[in-house]
C-alpha cells in the first residue's frame, strides 16, 4: 500500500488540485513555532481559497473521522488540514466526473512533529482520516467558507467504490493494518 508524504509526494501520482504545502519548524531553547497559513502561501491562500474560519478537533488513536462514510463538499468548500499534534492517515478519492484523476485514491500520511505539512483538500473530493498515533491528533481545519449544512455532505463507501490499486474496496480496517500498534 502506498502512503503519501512530504519525503516521496514527487514520486506519486497524486489527485488534481490536491495541494501539499510544508511547514517551516522553528524550534529553539524556548520551544516551536509553525505558521500554519499565510496569506502569501499562493498555492494554499488565493482568490477562490480566502480564509473564512478556523477549527480544531481532537480525535483519539485508532478512530476514524465518519468510519464507513466518505465526507465531501460539492461545491464551494476546500479543507486545508494542518496536524498540530499526533499522527493521522488522509484518504482522498477522486469521484469528480470532469478530472483528470478521476477515480484515484491517495493516502496521505501526516505526523506532526516529524513531517508536519498543510493539506489542501479540494472541493468535491471524498475524503476521510483516521489517527494513527497512540495518542490523541489534534487536526486544525481552514475551510474556505463558513459551516454550511449544504456543504457538508456524506456517502456510504459502497456506494463511491473507491478503490486501492490492486482492487480492493477501501476500508479503514486496511489502514490500521499498516499503522496502528
Amino acid at each position: 500500500m502506498e502512503f503519501i508524504s512530504l519525503k516521496n509526494k514527487d514520486t506519486q501520482k497524486i489527485i488534481k488540485d490536491v495541494v501539499i504545502h510544508p511547514y517551516k519548524v522553528n524550534q529553539d531553547e524556548s520551544g516551536v513555532l509553525v505558521e500554519t497559513l499565510r496569506i502569501d502561501w499562493e498555492d494554499i491562500y488565493n482568490p477562490g481559497r480566502e480564509f473564512f474560519m478556523q477549527y480544531y478537533s481532537e480525535t483519539p488513536s485508532g478512530l476514524a473521522r465518519d468510519e464507513k462514510v466518505w465526507h465531501y463538499h460539492p461545491t464551494v468548500q476546500d479543507d486545508r488540514f494542518a496536524v498540530v499534534k499526533g499522527e493521522i492517515v488522509v484518504a482522498v478519492a477522486d469521484n469528480r466526473v470532469d478530472s483528470p484523476t478521476n477515480g484515484l485514491l491517495n493516502l496521505f500520511y501526516i505526523n506532526a512533529r516529524k513531517d508536519p505539512y498543510m493539506f489542501l483538500i479540494p472541493r468535491k473530493t471524498l475524503h476521510g482520516f483516521l489517527v494513527v498515533s497512540p495518542e490523541p491528533a489534534i487536526l486544525i481545519n481552514f475551510p474556505t467558507g463558513l459551516y454550511n449544512p449544504q456543504e457538508d455532505k456524506r456517502v456510504p463507501f459502497e456506494e463511491a467504490q473507491a478503490k486501492l490499486p490492486d482492487g480492493t474496496l477501501f476500508s479503514w480496517d486496511i489502514v490500521r493494518k499498516e499503522f496502528v500498534k
